[in-house]
């Protein structure tokens, strides 16, 4: 069966709370392209130390690069969400 790409962003990247964090996501990283810390292509992945949904900031001093692995794979509770 072929992914409904439509359906999908129609039930949730198109909602206004994920296009709210895409935006933010968006900021931070090109606030760490600004700094030199990240250029496009070099597959990292901008990290908040503190996460914006346990109210974290895209201030800089919140803002680091990780792999794409490290930052995307770690521990989660039963209801798949981040510990």
């Amino acid at each position: 069966m072929a992914r409904n790409y439509r359906r999908e962003y129609d039930q949730y990247q198109g909602t206004p709370e994920q296009i709210k964090k895409r935006a933010q996501r968006n900021a931070a990283r090109a606030l760490m392209v600004k700094a030199g810390k990240a250029k496009k292509g070099d597959g990292m992945d901008v990290d908040h130390a503190k996460p914006i949904d346990k109210g974290g900031t895209n201030a800089k001093s919140n803002l680091r690069m990780k792999t794409k692995t490290d930052n995307r794979n770690f521990p989660r509770d039963s209801k798949r969400q981040p510990k």
